[in-house]
């Protein structure tokens, strides 16, 4: 019969730190923090001194043990719910334009090269270990339209082991020649790309890192009839949606303009089954 200790792989001890609520963080020192061989926390003790620190650790041997030093701490690992893989590659620049002239001038020929598989592993891969050296355990990212890259982008996550939600961008519309899907490759390259995480995780012994989410760009780069099918497509797979609403003045008169029978921008995406309870929206 496995005994408690047993089961334990790790246990820190030190300060920790973590929100109980919205309004309300927790500070406990000197605590103790006993992780099971599944990855989960098992168990967490508070103020456990140093006299009763033995007794605490019972049956656990002492190379499992990592002491934190008076200067470490640890936190929940942050969530990013809204981050471009692609846009590592020019990482704070390009703050001279508005939105929709910064896609054209700078975004954009960048994703292009993102139809190289070699170029995206080479650039996620930086990515995702930027992330995870900068705590964040867990991210919604977009890729691009190009199903190949967007496989890399989940094999390499798995790899590193962040948990995140992946999605293949969509466009077929108001975006350059070399960077534009037809409808139906839009949507025939989502499903196989949904088809893809799903089978990478059934591969796996371990909880699923990554779960394929719905990513039409935004409404600008979509037409109502990819938007409609790709609000099938989340529904018929139970997958979660993402995309952006509402960033600047002039994105939203364009919207408006390309979908005038929907009485505001939010409700773009809900006329096309694209806004229900599992759907992120970035910037609002």
């Amino acid at each position: 019969m496995q005994t408690f200790a047993s089961s334990i792989a790790k246990v820190f001890y030190g300060s920790l730190i973590h929100s109980v609520s919205l309004k309300e963080i927790e500070y406990i020192q000197k605590g103790l923090i006993f992780i099971d061989q599944a990855g989960k926390i098992a168990k967490v003790l508070k103020n456990v001194s140093y006299d009763e620190l033995e007794a605490s650790l019972e049956g656990v041997s002492s190379d499992k043990v990592q002491h934190l030093n008076d200067d470490q701490f640890i936190i929940p690992g942050f969530v990013d719910t809204h981050i471009h893989a692609p846009q590592y590659t020019f990482c704070g620049n390009g703050h001279d334009l508005p939105l929709l002239e910064w896609l054209d001038t700078y975004t954009f020929p960048r994703e292009s090269k993102f139809a190289d598989r070699e170029y995206a592993s080479k650039l996620y891969s930086k990515a995702v270990a930027r992330c995870l050296r900068n705590g964040t355990t867990s991210a919604c990212w977009f890729a691009t339209i190009h199903l190949e890259s967007c496989k890399e982008l989940v094999d390499i996550i798995h790899q590193q082991g962040q948990r995140a939600y992946v999605g293949k961008v969509n466009m077929n519309q108001n975006s350059p020649d070399f960077l534009v899907e037809t409808t139906e490759s839009s949507v025939r390259d989502t499903r196989a790309f949904i088809e893809y995480v799903k089978d990478e995780t059934t591969k796996r012994d371990h909880k699923p890192l990554v779960t394929p989410i719905v990513t039409p760009r935004f409404a600008i780069s979509c037409t109502s009839e990819l938007m409609s099918e790709l609000g099938k497509l989340a529904a018929e797979y139970n997958v979660p949606i993402q995309s952006h609403l509402c960033e600047n003045l002039n994105e939203i008169g364009f919207t408006m303009s390309l979908f005038p029978k929907s009485v505001n921008y939010t409700a773009v995406y809900a006329d096309h089954g694209l806004l229900n309870d599992r759907t992120i929206m970035a910037h609002c």
